[in-house]
């Protein structure tokens, strides 16, 4: 029998070493991939869904908001007529420029919210959170705003007046009196 030289001898292929654990590689390569697939199949979490999008010049007509973490986003320019957004967390979004007409922001979080030149006639602001709000040329015209918080808010005096009129209650959140948060 010949033998070969050693220099000669092939190489063992790098993953013998391996064999003895393929098993056990497989099985935790298959444990990872349906641990993949479950996080890709599992619902985002429904309060922040849709925070920090940009709905800048869309059409949000009828849409359901209701409850949603909406920080920080931006609807300028957006057409809401009947939008829903009761409940919803609007702190520090950008309204400029948009028409919600009988929109619901019924206990809604809009502290903080710019909301210049915005169509609101007919809108429910009813327990709404409006405090420090920057509102100016914006038409309110309609808009019910019973338990709401104006406190800081920057409104045009002729809007102003026209809330006054119908303003009443207390916020149940921060205990703003609604008439002296609108300086009625």
């Amino acid at each position: 029998m010949t033998t070969i030289p050693a220099r000669l001898r092939p190489v063992p292929p790098l993953v013998s070493p391996l064999v003895p654990h393929l098993e056990r590689l497989v099985a935790i390569l298959l444990a990872l991939v349906v641990l993949a697939w479950g996080l890709a199949a599992a619902p985002a979490p429904a309060a922040a869904e849709f925070s920090g999008v940009d709905y800048t010049l869309t059409n949000q007509n009828e849409q359901d908001f209701s409850g949603q973490d909406l920080a920080n986003t931006s609807f300028a320019g957006a057409a809401g007529r009947h939008a829903d957004f009761s409940g919803a967390n609007l702190h520090g979004a950008i309204l400029t420029q948009a028409a919600f007409p009988e929109a619901s922001f019924a206990g809604a979080d809009l502290s903080g919210v710019l909301m210049d030149k915005v169509d609101f006639s007919g809108a429910d602001f009813t327990g709404a959170d409006l405090s420090d709000v920057i509102a100016s040329g914006s038409n309110f015209s309609g808009a019910t705003v019973t338990n709401a918080d104006f406190t800081g808010a920057l409104i045009d005096r002729a809007d102003q007046r026209l809330l006054c009129r119908d303003a009443e209650g207390i916020h149940p959140g921060t205990g703003a009196d609604t008439r002296l948060s609108l300086g009625c």
